[in-house]
């Protein structure tokens, strides 16, 4: 089980979703991925998403400075 982390600040949408799905294809089953964003969509687009490829979002929260942190298991 791995853990890979995601820098996607400075992003607007939909490309923090776009590189989370390109990432995608390189999880396997039970790996983590960490994702940094600061696109003011990105707490919806994040949920959206995992709802539809059916991967579990196991941590979402804002920061203070209005960055999302999250956890994404595979």
């Amino acid at each position: 089980m791995a853990t890979v982390q995601m820098n996607l600040t400075k992003l607007r949408c939909p490309q923090p979703i776009l590189k989370i799905t390109a990432k995608s294809i390189e999880m396997k089953p039970g790996d983590v991925l960490e994702a940094t964003a600061d696109c003011p969509t990105f707490e919806n687009d994040v949920r959206t998403w995992c709802e539809k490829v059916g991967k579990a979002l196991i941590f979402l929260q804002k920061n203070a400075d209005g960055v999302f942190h999250c956890k994404i298991q595979f």
